[in-house]
């Protein structure tokens, strides 16, 4: 067949350690063979990072603005002993950190559902996709270590200058601790639209939980912004497609989560997200299964992988040791972005080849055929544990069948 051809580039951030070597093995195997591959390309590996002091996460990202995809492979965030170990200038923020506030943008995490990888949740028959809010919060907190005796006043300097206090707490019988978080009415603005694109675009519910009435100013404004938004801007489109916006209490959703049957968005502020994420994670067997992607209000879209960098089995590979490392949420990035690109550029074909792409890998697991992780969580009768790139030449030949 005749490869496919791109009318545009796609954004390509490598990554580090074991999802790097992964990532070769995919275009290698099952890209390049049948796309006439357009990528600019942007090394997001620690050293590289190291050399430019970061300065290439920065063009990475501005380019995903110029060219609308992008795709990422997992990258390491440096602590303490990656300061040692790579040599380093400085402890670099988080790349996925860095991108995610130069895009404004939200992130959605699904599972990939599998025959054989029963959920623990025996109801959950369709994927839950979680949209995290990525700013502010307790991750941009103030806090304080309180010593009996002492008066804590949260105080705001007005622009006139002038003062506006109210009383946290009066410590007078015990030492104690008190936060101050914020956010910005302007990146709850950007979150709301950003989830109701993405819901327009994958044809399924939104719900979204807060707490308002315990936290009335602050948590209802959540509320208040994503309904008014909704009402103004999208709820006509809403009809139109056939969908719904809900929202409800943070442990009212909880309840209804653990009840349904999956196939919606349910999106939560950023530590709520934070620790549903991997809750549905978990639930649903695997984060190597898990898809996440990163979109804006404005409509980019920048796709990777949920998990990590796989560093253990990183260092097996670098003794010459066999592994058995499981590339499917690095694959379902590709595809993410492939299909993303196909449907921007109005070229079909690709967008076919995605979608074949990934049927041919989940065709593949679902024979028996499968990585090593998997094969412990797979109730199939039939299954045979394969290295990582045994696997690949498996999608391959299901591949080949499909096209």
């Amino acid at each position: 067949m005749d490869k496919i051809i791109m009318k545009t580039p796609l954004v390509e951030m490598d990554g580090d350690e074991m999802t790097r070597i992964i990532w070769k093995m995919i275009k290698d195997i099952l890209l390049l063979p049948y796309i006439d591959l357009k990528t600019e390309y942007y090394d997001l590996g620690l050293e590289y990072r190291n050399e430019t002091n970061d300065q290439v996460t920065i063009d990475s990202a501005e380019a995903t603005k110029k060219y609308g995809v992008a795709v990422k492979c997992a990258t390491i965030t440096p602590n303490a002993a990656r300061m040692t170990e790579y040599n380093l200038k400085e402890m670099w923020k988080s790349p996925n950190g860095t991108i995610r506030a130069l895009l404004d943008g939200t992130v959605f995490r699904s599972p990939i559902l599998v025959k054989g990888i029963t959920p623990y949740i025996p109801s959950w028959t369709k994927p839950i996709c979680i949209a995290r809010h990525a700013y502010g919060d307790v991750y941009k907190n103030t806090e304080m270590v309180v010593e009996k005796g002492s008066k804590a006043e949260l105080c705001v300097t007005n622009a006139d200058g002038s003062e506006s206090r109210d009383l946290i707490f009066d410590f007078k019988n015990s030492d104690g601790i008190i936060q101050g978080m914020h956010n910005l009415d302007s990146s709850i603005s950007s979150f709301a639209r950003a989830c109701f694109n993405y819901a327009l675009d994958q044809k399924l519910d939104l719900w979204f939980a807060t707490k308002d009435t315990i936290s009335k100013k602050y948590d209802h404004t959540f509320k208040d912004i994503f309904a008014e938004i909704f009402e103004n801007e999208y709820k006509e489109k809403f009809d139109e497609a056939g969908i719904e916006y809900f929202y409800t209490l943070i442990d009212d959703a909880v309840a209804r989560v653990i009840r349904s049957n999956g196939g919606y968005i349910w999106a939560c502020k950023n530590y709520d997200g934070d620790v549903m994420s991997d809750m549905i994670a978990t639930a649903f067997g695997s984060l190597a299964m898990m898809t996440s992607v990163l979109v804006s209000p404005d409509g980019i879209y920048e796709y990777e992988a949920a998990h990590g960098t796989v560093q253990r089995h990183y260092y097996k590979h670098l003794k010459g040791e066999e592994t058995s490392t499981n590339s499917v949420a690095t694959l379902f990035a590709w595809t993410g972005a492939l299909r993303k690109r196909g449907e921007l550029d109005d070229t079909p074909e690709l967008c076919t080849f995605a979608d074949k792409l990934e049927k041919a890998t989940i065709d593949t697991i679902e024979s028996g055929i499968m990585t090593g992780d998997l094969y412990l969580l797979s109730t199939l009768e039939n299954k045979t544990k394969v290295n990582t790139e045994d696997f690949l030449k498996a999608v391959n030949e299901k591949l080949k069948e499909l096209l």
